[in-house]
């Protein structure tokens, strides 16, 4: 492995980055970095969350700035949080090349600022699609003199429906421009947009694509939401060597839940946007080296963490997509080690278990939440084991042996025993002593509720769609929200229950979307292939929903044929 100072960059940057404790590089950043450095040739590249992307595209940019305070670089990504973070992080290696100056757009905050900022002069953009789209719409940001054009987590801008904002924006770019795309995964969609885009570029790849780690187990436990931080506690008690993340979905939540648990005695920080760079290295610098027992985290947050020899992956709350579930869950399991990812489900997100198997390929394990003697005992068997493992130096200790026995004159074996134990362990069998068994949740009970308010939910909201596309065509659940999503008109319709056949797909759409449906979809093609789409009415969904279980008479023959 490379460190910064072999890759090329100037003396100002390196300075900055030695500041900031930054020494070894990644790979995506040790094969990045030069060839940006030296090539003006587009790049994709493709590498799991928590790889040094920022750093990757970053730091050559930030060498190739010249003094012209125009726009000359513009990065897009799809958060607002992941916006903030990566501003902060170029800002800190910026720190000592005084020409450079940052813009951060983004929406949901004051406009008028961000206008200020643009106009000062700033030669580096960050900001989300659409509020990027809408400063060139407003005559406020010119791209005409940009230079690079960086595409950050592109995959999930598209997700997001920011395919039209992307369009319109990169088409105000200049052709002589680098582009450089990094994703996690190179799907259909991003593709698209790469060939579109992308003059001839060079491809680099770095590590396995998301599937899921062959050392990562899942597990998920069934709780009432009002039962969700209490579940937690025990979970992480019954866990006494617990060392890792706990993902919630908010910043709030974050902090909220990271203070009950300090509360509550657990050695734990919180990590969401509004933690200063600051901050967020010490608590880094006090999690690697073990102070920190569990670090509480949002998404955007936890990106660039790359810690080894994680236990534990906790979700609090289930991420939107598959495809995060799987970046978490690969914080685990790392360097040949085993790893397990834990999940906090409620009866009405039991549905969502298949198809998180189904996407990492792995068996998800039912738990019951532990019983608190369950959890003493635990705790009893890890005190006895540090204890065990504890090193004794007789010779100094040989000095206060004499002390130690006579105070404890007159007392048993056991009697020491059983005092050196509760003076470590009372505090476990006072909570637990008259604790209660959580309720346990009827999992088959939860399934068919839910199965059956989802049918009746389907029959009345939804109409089915099918299109002549399936399997054997390489199509899945990702690609057909690919293509919802890439279409402005059907942004934001509700999807309900989807069948993948051999050589079809029928899924539900909100039944005020059915015309858009019907006409966005005779538009589209799939790996080359026109869609043929038919769109049921009320009375068409049960001869559409017979379908799906056996396809229409030339459904089945092209289907055989196929197969043959």
């Amino acid at each position: 492995m490379k460190t910064f100072s072999e890759l090329g960059l100037s003396n100002e940057i390196q300075k900055g980055l030695v500041g900031l404790g930054y020494i070894e590089a990644t790979p995506i950043q040790e094969q990045a970095i030069p060839f940006v450095l030296n090539n003006d040739q587009d790049l994709i590249g493709l590498a799991q969350t928590g790889t040094g992307k920022t750093a990757a595209f970053g730091l050559p940019i930030l060498n190739k700035l010249n003094h012209d305070k125009e726009a000359q670089a513009i990065i897009l990504c799809p958060t607002r949080e992941l916006c903030l973070q990566i501003s902060r992080e170029l800002s800190g290696f910026a720190k000592y090349l005084p020409h450079v100056l940052v813009a951060t757009v983004y929406g949901g905050a004051r406009i008028d600022t961000q206008i200020r900022e643009l106009r000062s002069g700033a030669n580096l953009i960050v900001g989300t699609p659409g509020r990027v789209h809408d400063m060139i719409r407003r005559k406020f940001l010119s791209l005409k003199t940009i230079r690079f054009v960086v595409l950050d987590e592109a995959d999930e801008m598209l997700d997001l429906g920011f395919k039209d904002d992307l369009d319109e924006i990169l088409s105000e770019t200049p052709k002589n421009k680098q582009t450089l795309l990094f994703s996690a995964t190179m799907s259909p969609v991003v593709r698209n947009i790469a060939t579109k885009y992308m003059n001839k570029p060079q491809e680099i790849s770095i590590g396995k694509k998301n599937v899921g780690a062959d050392q990562v187990s899942h597990e998920y436990y069934l709780v009432r939401p009002s039962d969700k931080y209490e579940a937690l506690r025990r979970i992480i008690d019954f866990e006494p060597n617990i060392y890792g993340i706990l993902f919630c979905r908010t910043r709030h939540e974050t902090q909220e839940i990271a203070d009950k648990l300090r509360e509550d005695r657990y050695s734990t920080e919180a990590l969401h946007g509004d933690v200063s760079q600051n901050l967020r290295t010490q608590i880094m610098e006090r999690f690697r080296e073990r102070k920190i027992q569990l670090l509480v985290a949002t998404d955007v947050a936890a990106r660039g963490i790359d810690v080894s020899d994680l236990t534990h992956v906790i979700n609090y709350n289930l991420p939107d997509s598959s495809e995060v579930y799987l970046h978490r869950s690969g914080r685990t399991g790392r360097a040949h080690k085993s790893g397990t990812s834990i999940s906090l489900f409620t009866p009405r997100e039991l549905r969502k278990v298949s198809a998180l198997e189904n996407r990492v390929g792995k068996p998800f394990v039912l738990k019951t939440v532990p019983k608190g003697q369950d959890i003493c005992k635990n705790q009893l068997l890890s005190l006895i084991e540090k204890m065990k493992n504890i090193a004794v130096d007789r010779r100094e200790v040989s000095q206060f042996m004499p002390i130690a026995e006579e105070a404890l004159k007159g007392l048993t074996k056991e009697e020491i025993i059983a005092k050196f134990i509760s003076t470590e362990f009372n505090h476990f069998l006072n909570l637990y002593r008259d604790s209660s068994d959580l309720e346990v949740v009827d999992a088959n009970k939860a399934i068919r509720e839910r199965r059956d308010r989802s049918e009746r939910q389907s029959e009345e909201n939804f109409v089915n769609v099918k299109i002549n596309v399936g399997r054997l065509d390489k199509f899945d659940i990702k690609a057909l929200f690919g293509l919802i999503n890439s279409q402005r008109e059907l942004k934001g319709a509700e999807i309900g229950k989807i069948k993948i056949d051999d050589g079809f797909t029928i899924f539900g759409i909100d039944k005020n979307k059915r015309e858009e449906a019907r006409r966005v979809f005779k538009k589209l093609t799939f790996k080359g292939k026109p869609l043929k789409v038919e769109v049921g009415d009320t009375k068409q969904n049960e001869r559409l929903g017979r379908k799906a279980r056996g396809g229409s008479r030339a459904d089945r023959k092209r289907v055989q044929r196929r197969r043959k």
